[in-house]
């Protein structure tokens, strides 16, 4: 990512509160009952899921993800991997509707370790901005985590050893049919519900048959327009209309949407 910038974030432990809990106090119930590390779920669930996040709670006061000035739909990606040294962040991340956000994520336990963040510089101002401080300064921590809900509908609590916390919301997949899937530059498909598919080869726009059984799709002749363009796009778009004929098998991962003619033949296409 260009224009970064890494934070370094003091972590607190139940260790540093030793000579605390030797004078008598109570310090250490707010490390918790249960030993380190241990967890009663599988958060290997909250894995290639996006997370939309919904609210930062700071010393009580719950901050709303705002709803106009973002730049970036918001939304946060977990990529376990191992964190390098002096690395510039990892897999992870993703915006909270500013700026990009980059993190080496382990889990070990019920608890997500956010370490060597990195995001870009963009000035947002308002309550787009006042979020994404609010959020880095609880995400950039060692988190306990605590999933509810039913799959596909799922929250995601981080809290922080500050008692801070995060809400996340599973992002529902897109559908297969109704969603504008991008097929690269200007180019583009959507399936209907009344088993047509309308698009873009890039250049020239199309009609037609399509019919979803299955793991297939079963497309009809297509009707395109017939603007000449360069011959570049002319190329990739007999190439994309070669594929999007007759029997075809897809997978749908998510936002991502392969389809594939045969061997060599195939192309992904992104939700929009």
């Amino acid at each position: 990512m260009k224009r970064t910038t890494k934070r370094t974030t003091q972590r607190t432990t139940c260790a540093k509160y030793a000579a605390a809990a030797l004078a008598g106090t109570t310090v250490l119930a707010a490390c918790g009952t249960e030993p380190a590390g241990t967890s009663t779920q599988d958060l290997s669930a909250i894995e290639d899921v996006s997370w939309v996040p919904k609210k930062v709670t700071v010393d009580g006061r719950d901050y709303v993800l705002p709803v106009k000035g973002a730049r970036h739909k918001a939304r946060i990606t977990f990529k376990p991997t191992t964190a390098e040294p002096d690395g510039d962040g990892g897999e992870s991340g993703g915006s909270v509707g500013c700026n990009s956000i980059g993190v080496d994520v382990a889990i070990e336990g019920d608890t997500v370790r956010v370490s060597d963040l990195v995001m870009t510089l963009m000035g947002c101002p308002g309550a787009v901005g006042e979020f994404e401080q609010k959020f880095v300064d609880v995400f950039d921590n060692d988190l306990r985590a605590r999933l509810a809900g039913p799959s596909g509908a799922r929250t995601l609590t981080l809290t922080s050893p500050r008692h801070d916390s995060i809400t996340l919301r599973e992002e529902k997949p897109p559908a297969l049919k109704g969603t504008r899937w991008s097929l690269g530059e200007n180019a583009h498909l959507t399936l209907t519900g009344n088993n047509t598919v309308t698009g873009s080869l890039g250049c020239n726009t199309f009609r037609g048959k399509a019919t979803v059984k299955g793991r297939t799709i079963e497309f009809g002749p297509l009707a395109t327009t017939r603007m000449m363009c360069s011959p570049p796009v002319m190329k990739t778009e007999r190439q994309l209309a070669e594929i999007l004929s007759g029997k075809v098998s897809y997978q749908q991962e998510r936002d991502s949407l392969k389809i594939t003619k045969g061997p060599g033949e195939s192309v992904t296409a992104r939700a929009e």
